[in-house]
């Protein structure tokens, strides 16, 4: 067992809670009791009982987390990557629909350490090389 945000216990000594958590992790959601899911949370199931609730985090919460995840991935701030690699972060970050998320031009050339302008280049040039 361990507790929620709002400190309630959560089942993870489940084994699909076992097996869902690296997921739920990598999303940046939050794991709750099934009693305490709200409309929008996604309640899960084990052999027709609800075993454990997921709080999706709100759109900009996991533009902040994909970023935390990249860094965590290139072991130093995205600042300090070499251009190259930067625009290989801005692919990966465009995949995953970085930028439909509000301000997220933004919010990527701050962790950059770019301007917005040169990630709109980054992204130009991406798709100049796809013949988009």
């Amino acid at each position: 067992m361990t507790e929620s945000a709002d400190h309630s216990p959560v089942a993870v000594d489940h084994p699909f809670v076992s097996a869902v958590k690296p997921l739920v992790d990598a999303m940046g959601a939050e794991l709750l009791g099934p009693e305490q899911a709200q409309p929008d949370d996604v309640v899960l199931a084990w052999e027709g009982r609800d075993v454990i609730a997921v709080r999706l985090p709100q759109l900009s919460d996991s533009l902040d987390h994909i970023l935390a995840a990249l860094e965590r991935r290139h072991g130093m701030p995205l600042a300090d990557l070499d251009r190259k690699t930067k625009q290989s972060v801005v692919r990966t970050l465009e995949a995953r629909g970085a930028f439909s998320v509000r301000h997220g031009v933004e919010t990527v050339a701050g962790a950059l350490g770019v301007s917005r302008f040169t990630v709109y280049n980054y992204l130009n040039r991406e798709h100049s090389a796809k013949g988009e």
